[in-house]
């Protein structure tokens, strides 16, 4: 029986202790449990879900309009004047690129047709200006004949007292000079022939003087453009009969000579001697092979005067 009334005696306190914690809770922690519970409340919830319905209605509403919108602008494009008039615009841009197109093709084969007649022009130009320097150049060839002849006259008219026709006074001497083209170049034996037909022989230079009248005579007439190793004239001197000891027609030997630098020198069995047109009448004498071909420089006494 004891037992019994301790069990009932300690289940008593139990529950008085627990009435008596929850009595002791603080306020706060009942309000939160309190506010979270109406949050959780079936009329919050529903506000909220009518809310976001109206939204997406509304949303739903913008959309189908802007649609219909685009559906009409669309419908324009389609069917009405817009794409009309884009077509027309295009096929006007098209006529204009195929016209610039077009002009631009002809631009270029009309520039091609003025660059070619230029090259042709230029051509032309230098054709004109080599000619006018070659006239140039004949002009002073010509104005010094002139000059040339005008300086000889008065050796002519001495000429025509002292030699025979054709023949020019110089230095006291009648010489002839084949200086036209008729003439055409001999071998050395062959112009002292033809010098013995006019009555006279190959030229013997002798002195200072007269190689000196000769070498401006020839350099007159000379041709800058000639050849100069066939620019020489065969005159009376050749060492043939004694190799290296050069003689005159009348057997003198020679005692001052006015030969070029190096020579003579015999090459190819040189044993006749020529004057050239050089630079220099002191070294003006080749030796050659008395088989080559050259004008020639004809001598004669001239005549008395009665």
């Amino acid at each position: 029986m004891e037992d019994k009334e301790n069990t009932s005696s300690s289940y008593e306190k139990l529950v008085s202790q627990d009435l008596t914690a929850e009595d002791d809770l603080p306020v706060h922690r009942n309000q939160e449990h309190q506010v979270t519970m109406s949050a959780l409340r079936p009329g919050f919830t529903l506000n909220h879900y009518k809310m976001f319905t109206v939204s997406l209605a509304v949303l739903a509403l913008i959309l189908l309009v802007v649609d219909i919108g685009l559906g009409v602008y669309y419908y324009k494009l389609t069917d009405g004047d817009v794409v009309k008039d884009i077509s027309s615009e295009i096929a006007k841009l098209q006529i204009s690129y195929n016209a610039a197109v077009q002009g631009r093709d002809d631009a270029l084969k009309l520039l091609a047709t003025e660059r070619s007649q230029q090259q042709v022009t230029r051509w032309e130009h230098e054709h004109l200006t080599a000619r006018i320097k070659d006239y140039g150049n004949q002009v002073e060839r010509i104005q010094m004949d002139i000059a040339t002849l005008k300086s000889q006259l008065p050796m002519i008219r001495e000429g025509c007292r002292h030699c025979a026709p054709g023949w020019t006074f110089l230095s006291s001497t009648c010489f002839y000079f084949p200086f036209a083209s008729t003439y055409s170049r001999t071998v050395w034996q062959e112009a002292r022939q033809s010098c013995q037909r006019l009555g006279g022989d190959l030229v013997v230079l002798d002195s200072r003087d007269k190689q000196v009248a000769l070498f401006n005579f020839i350099n007159t007439f000379r041709n800058p453009s000639g050849i100069l190793h066939l620019s020489g004239f065969w005159i009376g001197l050749t060492d043939a009969e004694d190799e290296g000891v050069w003689k005159w027609l009348d057997g003198t030997k020679l005692k001052e000579g006015f030969w070029s630098i190096g020579e003579p020198n015999n090459v190819n069995n040189e044993d006749c001697a020529a004057i050239y047109p050089t630079d220099n009448p002191f070294m003006a004498w080749n030796d050659a092979p008395c088989e080559f071909r050259l004008k020639w420089i004809c001598e004669s006494a001239p005549r008395s005067i009665g």
